[in-house]
């Protein structure tokens, strides 16, 4: 019996010193997407949660969105997002309303991923879309909210991230975006219009990726 138990234990440590000097072994074992709880497998598709804040017209503003994408040979991601948007209230006197602004816009993702294997690495989203904005005016008397007037546009939008391999299938991001929107004016008779330049800015933003990386 134990010389079986040695026999048995000498097979192992064989196999474990064959595998550590074969090449093969040693290139799959660096090929492995590190992550901060342990190693990662591959992967190809995830759906991201994102919430933010950014400046629309001068005003403090919310954004929150989503993502759904496929990862090709883990430096890639094509797919799908959308973000939406409202900034605050602030009183019109020329209508005798709060007024806000609010819209959303998708498109087609582009995102590149630097050393997607290791814990922490960098990618860069990059959005092309089109989208809407709406002029609102809250009516409190019959507490319901009217679109005084919108207006359709495209975007580009490109972003950079800190990425966080957390395990996995899950992922946190730390970003930033720039929105460049095609010109368009909306607002009502006797307030200053709003145009492409009032949405054109900054943004930053933290998304929530779950998925098989």
């Amino acid at each position: 019996m134990k010389a079986l138990i040695i026999t048995i234990a000498a097979f192992i440590a064989a196999a474990h010193i064959a595998n550590a000097q074969d090449p093969g072994f040693e290139y799959y074992k660096s090929n492995e997407v590190k992550t901060l709880m342990g190693r990662n497998r591959q992967g190809g598709a995830y759906l991201g949660i994102t919430t933010g804040y950014s400046s629309i017209d001068n005003k403090h503003a919310v954004l929150f969105g989503g993502r759904l994408s496929w990862i090709a040979s883990k430096s890639l991601g094509i797919g799908i997002g959308g973000t939406g948007f409202i900034n605050e209230y602030h009183y019109e006197p020329s209508i005798d309303r709060e007024v806000f602004l609010a819209g959303g816009y998708g498109g087609i993702y582009i995102e590149p991923i630097l050393f997607p294997r290791s814990p922490v690495h960098l990618s860069f989203p990059v959005l092309l879309g089109a989208g809407g904005i709406s002029y609102v005016s809250a009516d409190y008397d019959f507490g319901s909210n009217f679109i005084e007037d919108s207006d359709p546009f495209l975007l580009f939008e490109p972003a950079a991230e800190i990425e966080l391999n957390m395990s996995r299938f899950f992922r946190m991001a730390f970003g930033a975006s720039y929105r460049f929107p095609t010109p368009f004016n909306i607002g009502t008779s006797g307030t200053d219009f709003v145009r492409a330049s009032s949405l054109k800015g900054w943004s930053c933003m933290v998304s929530f990726k779950f998925g098989k990386f």
